[in-house]
């Protein structure tokens, strides 16, 4: 397992405190989406096992080897002490799709008949939640808030939320916060190659400016080729597309229903790249970026929510774009 880019700072701090006497019982590893959070967490679940077990040799800072036993039990889904909690598929059939709204009281109550006995290959167990925002409330926020309360013999819990700010008070005293930040472009851009190693310059480019900071955000946009889209909303927000050839050329592109991946890439990145053009302007020119981000990023959630017609939003979302052309 490889070092995962970004938050050196966060990442150093948790190595302090897991080399030193007495390890805190929960952490909330709190940032925006798709920083790596969750990589982290359960990076470093792993290797806290593996300490924990004394078999092997162990290098670097959270890394644990292809062969060590503790990796090998995790990876096949067979390590006693290791939990992770996260919204299941409401179809068992189809892992990874059509997930469930929340984490319910059932679902956190599964981890009682673990937490009745003690740890099986070491003095420690590890419980990731991914993510405690999925946690549904009142009542499986207040189960889980029991355990954090009383915490199990040799039990760590690594709780990941998006929205930390939006959790029980309660939850957020009982953890010892961790706090990711956005990466760097060069970070993202390090991620996306590594990931992507077929992607043109070009490609990677575009997805990074469509990351913000996320290597997970722009890894949901790969294969989209944002770059041509990028091409075009800059034509469009430089010339203003008089005669609507950009916009009439990209509603018959992304309104089939095939395209529609493609589609609600250009109706998230619309609104970004708006946001990205304000912050060159000043005066009238920004005021009018401004009222166009604000309408681009209404017009997208209203778009599919209320399934309106493709070819016709995107022309809508051309004619916005087009508004910054009046500088």
């Amino acid at each position: 397992m490889t070092s995962l880019a970004g938050n050196a700072a966060a990442k150093a701090a948790f190595r302090a405190s897991l080399s030193g006497a007495q390890l805190h019982h929960a952490w909330l590893f709190a940032g925006p989406e798709g920083v790596g959070k969750a990589s982290f967490a359960r990076q470093v679940a792993m290797r806290m096992l593996a300490e924990a077990s004394g078999k092997g040799e162990l290098s670097g800072d959270f890394d644990v080897p292809e062969d060590h036993p503790t990796r090998r039990m995790i990876e096949a889904g067979a390590h006693p002490d290791y939990r992770v909690m996260e919204r299941l598929p409401k179809d068992a059939d189809k892992p990874g799709e059509n997930l469930a709204r929340s984490i319910p009281i059932a679902q956190v109550r599964s981890l009682n008949p673990m937490f009745a006995t003690k740890p099986s290959m070491s003095s420690r167990r590890v419980v990731v939640i991914d993510a405690i925002d999925d946690v549904e409330r009142p009542g499986a926020a207040n189960a889980l808030l029991k355990n954090l309360e009383e915490p199990p013999e040799g039990t760590i819990f690594l709780l990941v939320s998006h929205s930390p700010g939006r959790l029980l008070p309660t939850i957020r005293s009982r953890c010892r916060l961790l706090r990711f930040d956005p990466l760097s472009d060069v970070e993202v851009a390090s991620v996306l190659r590594a990931e992507l190693p077929e992607a043109s310059a070009a490609e990677i480019d575009a997805l990074v400016r469509a990351g913000g900071g996320s290597p997970g955000k722009a890894l949901g946009f790969a294969g989209l080729d944002l770059a041509t889209l990028d091409t075009e909303m800059s034509a469009i927000a430089t010339r203003g597309d008089p005669d609507n050839a950009i916009r009439a050329r990209l509603a018959k592109t992304l309104g089939p229903k095939a395209a529609q991946p493609r589609y609600e890439a250009f109706l998230a990145r619309v609104p970004a790249f708006i946001a990205t053009e304000a912050r060159e302007r000043q005066g009238r020119a920004l005021t009018d970026a401004l009222t166009a981000y604000e309408q681009a990023a209404q017009l997208g959630p209203l778009a599919l929510a209320q399934s309106l017609d493709a070819q016709a939003t995107v022309f809508e979302m051309g004619g916005i774009l087009a508004r910054l052309a009046t500088r």
